[in-house]
């Protein structure tokens, strides 16, 4: 993999090679926790005889299960009847699954200014992996409909809720009115069952952005709840030529042998790591792919919708260029091999197809064995195509060939350039704390914090992740000059305003972790990763900070209303981290009043 242009992306540092020490360490003293503790259980059975299988029907009330992990791996002493003390959830308990209607693929829809489109959520069936699942969708489909619609248009979409968890629908990225950005409490009131509420939604800036609910997102987001909404640029030379445009969403799902694993009711499982899955999906499909003609030029648009799972897209033997990431082009366009995204983040990525065969682009990291205290590699394919002997009816290679820069971009830039190397208005520490977690855990995450990367690729503690809950978790986000956290924090700006936000990652909080930060509602640059300038700048919505790193944030606090920042873990979130923040309106210039009148 290009670490290089990695770093020159994301942030995320590499993750280095693993130390034979470290490992050592790690397994004499796992060992001794081990040696020091009674036998797993009576009948001297390992995992097997934690929770039996059974074969779960769609419609069952849920019961726990332990998640699937690694066997190899012994469970920890103590732990042999633990589970999480939250209940345990499954949609559509009781309902008669013949009457949900089986899920289709997700449909296009062109909005033009002043288009109403009704989106109903509903429980669907789905067969993933094997499994007949019940699951949510947006109008039957999975993901929902693809929106498009024109830069500067208004578009109106009516949702209407029919299943038993109160929803929303927060317009991911988009710059729109404050009254319809899909908050609970703050800006509307919960869609309950049998409600509905029409979003108006003005797109002011053209590219690629997605919606989502904003209650119990690690339920309702995983279940299939997200859809895209692609919005056009009036320049037709606003990207490069290409052969095809694809629209990618990329998702991951938890499942063992008898389906699903059920999520927490009162509040969410894998609340130190996240819920990571272990089907992969794009465009709710495990098995994605393309066909295309040799030279072909395929324009990705790519939208990670996990609920933690940061994938490392890798595009082996293909060329690929970047182009524009969540509001704007970059700079100026850059070839890659790979390309990190976090939850929520979105790329777009050009690549050509030189020659024929099958070409696969996959998942591929460094993951983490913390029993072992070693690394390994992990590749999963996420999507294939397959490349004609026939060539493409169009070649654009000369102009693919070329790293077009953007001068509007840089322009738009340097208008904030005086704000670059001033002190942060604000400092955050990223942190967490626990209480009442069973004393293994507590015992293991001890040892396990030795050494922490800078980015959690993988599962690597499924059952204590599993175990850790969203009541005894607290995700924190500290205002280090007041020592407010989470919802203490109010912070109050005014349109116009332009505000440095530094952001320090703290390496040695209980579990350190990497978060995707989110700001509703504007516009940031990252302008620098522990101290390095990022040298080709983009804006964004949504950005990574890694363990260890201190990340400063440009944020153009351009949108008058109340909103929010979080991390978008959607475990993290509704285990704490999260605070509201307000901008008040103020007075603008004539190309600022023109762009949000």
């Amino acid at each position: 993999m290009n670490r290089v242009r990695l770093l020159a992306i994301s942030g995320a540092r590499h993750i280095p090679d693993s130390s034979l020490l470290l490992g050592r360490v790690k397994r004499f003293l796992w060992a001794a926790i081990l040696a020091a503790s009674p036998p797993i259980s009576a009948t001297g059975q390992g995992h097997e005889g934690h929770m039996m299988v059974h074969a779960e029907q769609p419609g069952e009330a849920a019961v726990w299960r332990m998640p699937p992990m690694d066997m190899s791996m012994p469970m920890l002493p103590g732990l042999e009847s633990a589970l999480p003390p939250v209940g345990p959830f499954l949609p559509g308990a009781g309902v008669d699954v013949s009457e949900i209607p089986e899920a289709r693929p997700g449909e296009q829809v062109q909005l033009d200014d002043g288009d109403t489109l009704n989106v109903v959520v509903s429980l669907v069936r789905r067969h993933i992996a094997g499994h007949h699942m019940v699951m949510y969708g947006y109008n039957g489909q999975y993901p929902g409909p693809l929106i498009k619609a024109n830069r500067g248009s208004t578009v109106y979409v009516n949702v209407e809720n029919r299943i038993v968890l109160p929803t929303t629908v927060h317009w991911h990225g988009i710059r729109l009115d404050n009254a319809f950005d899909g908050v609970p409490g703050v800006t509307q009131a919960p869609i309950n069952t049998g409600e509905a509420f029409l979003y108006e939604i003005k797109v002011r800036d053209s590219g690629i952005y997605w919606y989502h609910p904003h209650m119990r997102e690690d339920i309702q987001q995983d279940l299939g709840l997200y859809g895209n909404l692609l919005v056009a640029d009036p320049d037709p030379n606003h990207y490069g030529p290409a052969n095809r445009e694809e629209v990618l969403i990329l998702d991951d799902l938890l499942v063992d042998a008898a389906g699903p694993l059920p999520w927490g009711d009162e509040a969410p499982t894998h609340a130190l790591m996240g819920r990571f899955g272990n089907v992969m999906l794009v465009n709710g499909m495990t098995d994605f792919g393309i066909e295309v003609d040799r030279g072909e030029i395929v324009r990705y648009y790519v939208t990670n919708v996990a609920n933690t799972r940061t994938f490392n897209l890798t595009f082996r033997n293909a060329r690929a260029k970047i182009v524009a990431s969540d509001v704007s082009r970059f700079e100026k366009e850059q070839w890659v091999s790979n390309i990190p995204i976090a939850p929520a983040e979105r790329y777009v990525v050009d690549v050509i197809y030189d020659e024929p065969g099958e070409y696969a682009t996959t998942n591929s990291v460094q993951a983490i064995n913390h029993f072992r205290g070693t690394f390994y590699s992990s590749v999963d394919t996420l999507w294939t195509v397959n490349v004609s002997a026939e060539p493409a009816a169009a070649s654009y290679r000369e102009t693919f060939d070329v790293l077009r820069s953007f001068d509007e971009v840089t322009a738009d830039i340097g208008t904030f350039a005086d704000h670059f190397q001033r002190p942060p208005d604000h400092t955050l520490e990223l942190t967490v704390k626990v209480e009442d977690l069973p004393l293994p855990i507590v015992l293991a995450m001890e040892i396990d914090t030795l050494y922490v990367p800078p980015m959690e690729w993988n599962d690597a503690m499924p059952m204590m992740n599993w175990l850790s809950t969203g009541k005894q978790v607290t995700w924190i986000l500290r205002d280090t000059d007041t020592g407010k956290e989470n919802g203490e924090i109010g912070w109050s700006f005014e349109q116009g305003d332009v505000a440095k936000i530094r952001i320090f990652n703290n390496p040695r909080s209980f579990h350190p972790m990497h978060h995707p930060i989110h700001i509703h509602g504007q516009r940031y640059l990252v302008l620098s990763i522990d101290g390095v300038a990022t040298k080709n700048r983009v804006w964004k919505d949504t950005a990574i900070v890694p363990v260890g790193s201190t990340v400063d944030l440009l944020v153009d606090m351009s949108n008058p209303g109340e909103w929010m920042l979080h991390c978008h873990i959607a475990e993290h979130l509704h285990s704490g981290m999260m605070f509201g923040f307000t901008v008040r309106p103020g007075e603008l210039d004539g190309d600022q009043a023109s762009f949000w009148n």
